[in-house]
């Protein structure tokens, strides 16, 4: 089997990953194709002593780490970038790295430790770091699509656990659009397929016509979503999801939000 052939399922994943990171599907996609320029200009380099999902994570850091992305004091924090970047400023980026690669992707601390150079200690310490850095600064009253009652159930323990408020939980994309326009959420969590066989993908389409909001899509197929060659979600969660994914993506999605209010 060749490299491609190696790395090609979890190329998807890599984007929901960097797309979470830098909280843009275009800027993510672009670390992602540069990673993969990377490994075409070099095969030779490619770590051949792990798991090939670990080489290209470990090439993808090797790319971002080098980018210096993080680092603009002069970052206009009247748009959204600049908000994002005196964000960056407040919080060690290795914390939320380490937060998103063993909560999102489900990499060990070993093994995140492996991506990110640090000591499977280090690692728990960051990642708790940064959910206690994260909650403090978050706030949001989210609105959840989901037409699973338990599922909804859950979901809504863990956005109320965080500290933020529920404004409704809507089973269809008529039910969703209604209650959005009702009572303006900060952020959007929507599954893909509801009760009434409406797409959860059109309500969020709905909503966004009539206002900007951070969204964040949960499904069974996230890699449908994660091709890379449209408009796509930047924040993904699959299913079946532990609690630590779904807290580590509102946290992150939030993270790149101007309209969110800090906590107190």
């Amino acid at each position: 089997m060749s490299l491609g052939q190696e790395l090609a399922p979890h190329l998807p994943f890599l984007r929901r990953y960097a797309r979470a990171l830098t909280g843009s599907q275009g800027h993510g996609d672009a670390f992602v194709r540069a990673t993969l320029e990377a490994i075409v200009a070099a095969p030779d380099d490619f770590p051949r002593d792990v798991d090939p999902r670990l080489g290209l994570y470990r090439t993808f850091h090797a790319i971002w780490s080098s980018a210096n992305i993080e680092e603009d004091p002069e970052a206009d924090t009247r748009e959204p970038e600049g908000i994002a970047q005196a964000r960056l400023a407040r919080i060690t980026p290795l914390s939320r790295q380490a937060l998103l690669l063993t909560a999102m992707e489900g990499f060990t601390p070993e093994d995140t430790g492996y991506l990110i150079g640090a000591s499977a200690d280090e690692v728990e310490s960051l990642v708790a770091e940064a959910l206690a850095e994260i909650e403090r600064q978050t706030r949001a009253e989210v609105l959840i699509i989901e037409d699973e009652p338990i599922i909804a159930m859950d979901i809504e323990t863990i956005v109320r656990d965080l500290g933020h408020s529920v404004t409704g939980v809507a089973v269809t994309r008529d039910e969703a659009v209604a209650q959005a326009m009702a009572k303006r959420p900060g952020l959007v969590l929507a599954d893909i397929q509801l009760a009434d066989d409406s797409s959860g993908i059109d309500a969020v389409k709905d909503i966004l016509g009539e206002f900007s909001v951070p969204v964040i899509f949960i499904t069974a197929f996230p890699e449908r979503l994660l091709t890379g060659e449209r408009p796509e979600p930047t924040f993904l969660i699959t299913k079946p999801f532990q609690r630590s994914t779904v807290k580590a993506a509102i946290a992150q999605a939030l993270f790149f939000d101007s309209a969110t209010v800090p906590a107190v």
